[in-house]
């Protein structure tokens, strides 16, 4: 039997920079709970620096109300957390916000697809609402692509 993990590291590239293509988004990655935790990522932004532990914390399923408390470290960028339904049936996303940095805050959107996940960040000055929506928009297609992988095996 198949799994996520044995879609090549090329195939969730050509993901990510499809997404970054929109014009929408800065820096997206392809996430999932358990190594290699990072699949894909756009090598020109920071999401490829994003930490097992980062990861982790992001995608607890227990005691998430502390995240609206805390905050969300992604990639060493301090995160608001602003909506969380990522594990809301149906919806699957979570809406973020930068915060403290000089060039002002940006919106940050993941969104759950089957066992992994796509973390994407708005440009400067794109809101987190039609983030929310173009990130759930391009979950269909990956959700796609996941599904005609599996199919070819």
């Amino acid at each position: 039997m198949q799994c996520i993990g044995d879609i090549s590291e090329e195939v969730w590239q050509d993901c990510i920079t499809l997404f970054l293509q929109t014009g929408m988004c800065c820096d997206a990655a392809i996430i999932t709970n358990s190594p290699p935790w990072l699949l894909a990522s756009y090598p020109e932004g920071n999401f490829f620096q994003l930490t097992q532990e980062e990861i982790q914390i992001l995608l607890l399923r227990e005691g998430r109300e502390k995240l609206f408390l805390q905050g969300i470290t992604l990639a060493g960028t301090k995160c608001l957390l602003i909506r969380d339904n990522l594990y809301t049936e149906g919806n699957n996303t979570m809406d973020l916000r930068t915060k403290g940095q000089s060039w002002g805050s940006q919106a940050v959107t993941v969104v759950q697809i089957e066992s992994v996940y796509l973390v994407v960040m708005g440009q400067k000055g794109t809101e987190g609402g039609p983030l929310n929506l173009k990130a759930f928009e391009m979950a269909g297609y990956i959700r796609e692509t996941i599904h005609q992988h599996m199919a070819h095996f």
